[in-house]
């Protein structure tokens, strides 16, 4: 599983979001998710990929900013191991 599937997967399956609504410039907030489904998302992206989410870090506002963020980290943390 990608960045991609988690958000979608995550959005589909809390909230019921149309898969066809979830696009890299989908407006999180227009998709229903508030400031703890935000908190929920990003948990369930820590715990999937094993990654930290600094609490200093601009949240992000479309699907695409949360897919660069998640992605961001990964490379990170592929480049530290």
């Amino acid at each position: 599983m990608d960045s991609t599937e988690l958000i979608q997967k995550f959005l589909q399956d809390r909230l019921g979001t149309a898969p066809e609504s979830i696009v890299p410039g989908a407006r999180l907030v227009d998709l229903g998710l508030d400031s703890l489904m935000l908190a929920e998302l990003m948990f369930e992206a820590e715990d999937r990929f094993a990654i930290s989410i600094p609490s200093d870090l601009q949240m992000p506002n479309t699907v695409g900013d949360m897919t660069a963020l998640i992605d961001t980290l990964l490379a990170s943390k592929a480049s530290a191991s």
